[in-house]
């Protein structure tokens, strides 16, 4: 089954998926912190419409109240939480240099390609919209990994742990019709600490070392 005979609805959450990967890049190569945290919240705003959609698609109510329980977590308190972080620390006009960008870029193009590649079985299933959205989902969530490897601000390698968390709760909802109640409210409770425990290490960090550049950890020596 192609993308053209799909029902509407699918083909707006299909949408709605490619715009949150096209985000992942620009997470990806933006170098501004307060900048990268509109990204997260937008990326966030697009996931929550995803469930949103679902929920029309297959009548399942409770995901309406996940949809607005996304909405508010990822696209408003977790950026309004970094945002707040990032002031008190001193960074909003910090900007890192990124080592080789075009590189990271191609590497992410890969990552995609491999995504694709591996859920070609489903293909041979006319399985169009579940393909893409595992797809998708799994593209967003090795993105992530890559972004929190080649980056060296430890911020932005929290959004990159933001972000494949938004590309598995992406595949939860769309693929499986969404996770019972009470697993998504456990999830939007263990991000809410994350974030709290992400902050006190921050800090932790900046008094340490005067920076959250994760390399200078790896060049610290122990003084005996």
């Amino acid at each position: 089954m192609s993308l053209a005979v799909m029902p509407l609805l699918q083909q707006f959450v299909v949408l709605l998926a490619a715009l949150a990967l096209f985000l992942s890049f620009v997470l990806l190569a933006q170098t501004r912190l307060v900048a990268a945290i509109h990204v997260f919240a937008w990326q966030g705003a697009l996931v929550a419409a995803v469930t949103f959609t679902v929920a029309l698609t297959g009548h399942a109510g409770h995901l309406y109240f996940s949809a607005i329980l996304t909405l508010i977590l990822k696209a408003l308190l977790i950026p309004w939480m970094l945002h707040r972080l990032v002031r008190r620390l001193g960074l909003e006009r910090h900007t890192e240099r990124l080592r080789h960008p075009a590189l990271v870029v191609m590497a992410g193009v890969a990552l995609v390609i491999f995504s694709y590649w591996l859920v070609l079985p489903m293909v041979e299933q006319g399985l169009a919209f579940t393909r893409n959205i595992i797809a998708v989902s799994l593209a967003l969530v090795l993105i992530g990994l890559l972004m929190m490897v080649f980056r060296h601000q430890a911020v932005a390698q929290v959004l990159g742990f933001m972000s494949m968390e938004n590309g598995l709760f992406l595949a939860a909802v769309s693929a499986t019709a969404g996770m019972p109640l009470v697993v998504e409210l456990g999830v939007a409770f263990d991000l809410l600490v994350a974030m709290v425990l992400f902050g006190v290490f921050f800090f932790q960090i900046r008094e340490s070392i005067d920076s959250l550049d994760v390399d200078r950890l790896n060049r610290l020596t122990e003084v005996e």
